[in-house]
Formats: C-alpha cells, structure tokens, sequence
C-alpha cells in the first residue's frame, strides 16, 4: 500500500496548525534530529525544487512525537525498536491517540467529511490486523479523515 506520506504530513501540519518549531519538537521528544530546513522540504510540493520525500519513518516518528507532544511523554513508554509497518489504519489510530479523541468525535469528523461509518466499521479500522474483523483503512477514507479533521478543528473569523 502507497502512502503520500508528504501530504499526510503536510495536511496535518495545516489542518491541526502546527509550527515547524513544533514539529521539531515532537521529532525531538522521540529522540530523532531533524533540521529546520529538512523539514520545511518535507512539507513542500513535489513540484517544488527543493522537496525531499517524506520515508515512512519520518512520518511515524512524527506521529509517535506529536502524541507525545499533545498528550505528554509517557512514562511507562519502553523503547521497543521493532520495525512496525506504517498503514492507514495505524496513522488513523495515532492521530485518534494524540488528540484523545473519543468514538463520537471521530463519527463527526468523518462525517464532515461526509464519510457516513456505522459503529461496527468504524470499530474495525482500530481492530487488530489478526482480528477477524479487521477492516483496512483505504487512503481515501485516512484523507476524508484529515479533511474531516480540518474542518472539525476550523476556527472562522469573528465578524
């Protein structure tokens, strides 16, 4: 399975209007040096001559710090340098991790998404792969997700 992991990056970043500084950050609370310039290369446009492909590991140690940086560094967390395969359903879980968002908030921001999930799918998507109600998250619903997520955090103008 293909992943943007540049435009997952990219979209969050936007959608939940994180810094760069804070970005760096995160990628510091997991023990992972990351430069200014890097990153800023990591959220351009392919089209962009300076982009630079986001890997899989970026993505997901980026994911692992923002929990981290939301929520606070766990202490119980053990350094586990298991490679673990980055999906769809994972990035979903660890966004739903980091903004501690419960079953109803993520039935909204799928919703406004326009993304209509009964309880039992939207229970599978969290599901273990093993589970025999493991339902894989496609990229279309991860970026109705996002999309729902941007609207969900949107704070308009005042007039």
């Amino acid at each position: 399975m293909i992943i943007d992991t540049n435009e997952i990056l990219y979209r969050i970043q936007q959608t939940l209007q994180i810094s760069t500084e804070d970005m760096i950050q995160a990628y510091k609370l997991e023990n992972y040096k990351i430069n200014k310039n890097h990153l800023e290369n990591l959220l351009k446009r392919r089209t962009d001559k300076e982009f630079i492909l986001c890997s899989y590991e970026e993505l997901g140690i980026f994911l692992d710090g923002l929990i981290s940086l939301k929520r606070g560094v766990s202490p119980k967390k053990a350094i586990d340098n298991r490679e673990i395969e980055l999906t769809n359903n994972l990035i979903l879980k660890k966004l739903r991790i980091a903004l501690e968002l419960k079953e109803a908030e993520i039935e909204i921001i799928f919703a406004l998404a326009d993304i209509n999930l009964t309880k039992q799918q939207l229970a599978s998507l969290f599901r273990k792969e093993s589970h025999k109600n493991f339902k894989p998250c496609s990229t279309k619903l991860l970026m109705g997700f996002i999309e729902g997520l941007d609207e969900f955090y949107y704070v308009g103008e005042e007039i």
